[in-house]
């Protein structure tokens, strides 16, 4: 592969080297999350800020770990969990937001997505689309048993994917609306929790390296809900899917040490 870098040594997307970020990394999508997420680190520091990716790295109970954002969607999400895993990272962790689908997941609720369908095009570029987008089962685990241990009203379950969002807000006005209306009727059908756009493109790419990966997602709101004539509270706060990705990697670094 061409050295796009120029004998830089850092990677070209997120300007990072091998041995600036801890194995344990959080992707959220907005680069403003970052800082916000860094300040559970100790010692955090700023490694990099470029195009979409800022990177901190600092640690948590002595281990070093990292935060780089992905932007929005799955091919800058594939990017950074390529670039992270050369630069050292194996076990990867989402914080973002999702829009509710099944009718109990009501806004400021967590998301823990066990799967993810692929309504999208990054993950076809790296398995065929009978293969699976599926989390860690550690990280799932470790990340309910977090939520738990904060009080954090969750939902475990498979999530969908997709590349435009709105395409989801306004199918109606796209030239293919009855695709995507017939297909979000069967998502619903199927019982899927939420919508969003990186998770699956992230359960393939790791299953292609080979390392570990689990979502959180904060619940802004549920359009089904309402359709539904339900209450539909808006939420923006991420703070308690933070929470739950830092007490997570915490379990996740007690239970890797033992």
């Amino acid at each position: 592969m061409i050295d796009y870098s120029e004998g830089s040594g850092k990677l070209y997307h997120i300007q990072v080297a091998p041995g600036e970020v801890g194995r344990y990394v959080i992707l959220p999508g907005d680069p403003k999350r970052c800082e916000k997420i860094a300040r559970h680190f100790d010692d955090a520091k700023l490694i990099a800020d470029n195009r979409e990716f800022t990177t901190y790295t600092g640690t948590l109970d002595g281990v070093k770990v990292s935060v780089t954002s992905t932007g929005i969607g799955g091919p800058s999400a594939a990017i950074a969990m390529e670039e992270l895993k050369r630069c050292g990272a194996d076990t990867f962790i989402r914080v973002g937001t999702c829009g509710g689908m099944a009718l109990d997941v009501k806004g400021g609720d967590l998301v823990i997505a066990t799967g993810a369908i692929r309504a999208e095009g990054t993950s076809r570029e790296y398995a065929p689309i009978e293969f699976p987008a599926v989390a860690d089962f550690d990280v799932v685990c470790a990340l309910t048993q977090a939520a738990q241990k904060l009080g954090r009203h969750y939902h475990t379950g498979v999530v969908q994917c997709k590349d435009s969002f709105y395409g989801q807000h306004e199918p109606e006005a796209k030239p293919v609306g009855y695709d995507l209306l017939n297909k979000w009727n069967a998502w619903l059908k199927l019982g899927t929790l939420a919508s969003e756009m990186e998770s699956a493109a992230l359960f393939i790419v790791a299953s292609a390296l080979h390392v570990r990966v689990g979502t959180v997602l904060l619940a802004i709101a549920n359009q089904e809900r309402a359709k539904a004539g339900l209450d539909n509270e808006q939420v923006h706060d991420t703070e308690g899917a933070i929470d739950t990705a830092i007490e997570a990697i915490r379990i996740l670094i007690a239970r890797d040490d033992a």
